[in-house]
């Protein structure tokens, strides 16, 4: 394509820019922010111009160039954003799909990406926030041993509430941010069967109550965030401004209720062809350096990664990048080496 289209806001170029500024208003049915709303007011999300986790992500030279978007991606990254749907990702492990909720970041500048790993024991509430009830009483106790009353026959006043509760990557993704936050739900086909259907009322509503906050009545509490710093909520409620930009990783292991899957624009992400590996490794790996054959060995692992990934099974695209690092090292430069970086670093996944 010569000319990126009128209504891309994310381009795919992993330069960072102001795109998110061209955003449109939210269509009437994905609207969250109130009339009411001091938009000046609402804060920015955290900046991190040195983020660790986007340097192991998109690499450590020439950052987003480490995923370099096909158009298709591009398409369906930007009706995700217009619409405020969340962004269901499959494909096989390690083919980049968690990748892109950070390039989306670092190119859009919305933050550091509030990551919630998927296990077969999540719960909602655990995205949303926790809360140390244990940890509360027993400071209460230490504050006043033995006694259920003060010296003058009232009830002490139990510790701060705020201290004892913090929100997750949900529960942080939701606030009231001035631009929308990206939050990677990765590998939800782990979850329980209800878990995607637990996710719909919060991804309609946009917002949740915290129910130990809203007993306390309308007066703010500070609570701590998933980025690890302080905000107020008042009355329990935490209502988004801005859907956030949601991404969900599936491994493609399992089906989807139809309700669920009709909230979500859907892409597969298949296996990176050779130009795609070029430019993830260049941005990992910078030039071929080290052995006096680095250059070669980096032909001949692309190709021989790429005709095994067709041929013989599954293949993730880190297996590519530890080969290259080994062979690098020396290990390139006799038989057995190779044979090491061939029978193991490049072992198919789904092989005994």
């Amino acid at each position: 394509m010569t000319t990126k289209p009128d209504w891309w806001v994310y381009e795919g170029t992993g330069t960072p820019h102001g795109g998110i500024g061209r955003l449109p208003e939210a269509p009437p049915w994905r609207a969250f922010r109130h009339g009411d709303d001091d938009w000046q007011e609402l804060p920015e999300p955290p900046q991190a111009p040195d983020d660790d986790a986007v340097k192991r992500h998109l690499g450590r030279e020439g950052q987003g160039a480490a995923y370099q978007a096909g158009e298709r991606e591009i398409h369906l990254v930007n009706l995700a954003l217009h619409l405020r749907r969340p962004l269901l990702l499959t494909g096989k492990p390690g083919t980049g799909k968690s990748t892109l909720a950070y390039a989306v970041a670092h190119e859009l500048r919305l933050g550091p990406v509030l990551r919630w790993a998927i296990t077969s024991r999540s719960t909602l509430k655990d995205g949303l926030y926790e809360y140390d009830a244990v940890g509360r009483l027993h400071d209460a106790g230490l504050r006043n041993p033995g006694n259920s009353t003060s010296g003058d026959g009232t009830t002490p006043e139990p510790p701060d509430i705020g201290k004892y509760l913090w929100l997750g990557p949900l529960g942080t993704a939701l606030l009231p941010w001035r631009r929308p936050r990206v939050l990677l739900i990765d590998e939800i086909d782990k979850s329980d069967m209800d878990f995607p259907n637990d996710l719909l009322n919060v991804f309609e509503e946009g917002e949740f109550v915290i129910p130990e906050l809203a007993r306390l009545g309308k007066g703010k509490q500070k609570v701590m965030t998933a980025d690890r710093e302080e905000v107020e909520i008042a009355g329990g409620a935490v209502a988004c401004a801005q859907f956030p930009f949601v991404v969900l990783t599936s491994n493609d292991e399992r089906e989807f209720p139809m309700a669920f899957l009709r909230r979500c624009i859907r892409l597969e992400i298949g296996a990176a062809d050779e130009e795609r590996l070029a430019g993830m490794i260049a941005a990992h790996l910078g030039p071929a350096t080290g052995s006096a054959n680095a250059g070669e060995a980096r032909e001949k692992l692309i190709a021989e990664f790429l005709h095994r990934q067709r041929e013989r099974g599954a293949l993730a695209n880190d297996q590519l990048l530890n080969a290259l690092l080994m062979a690098e090292r020396g290990l390139w430069d006799e038989e057995t080496g190779r044979a090491l970086l061939r029978d193991h670093l490049l072992r198919p996944l789904d092989r005994g």
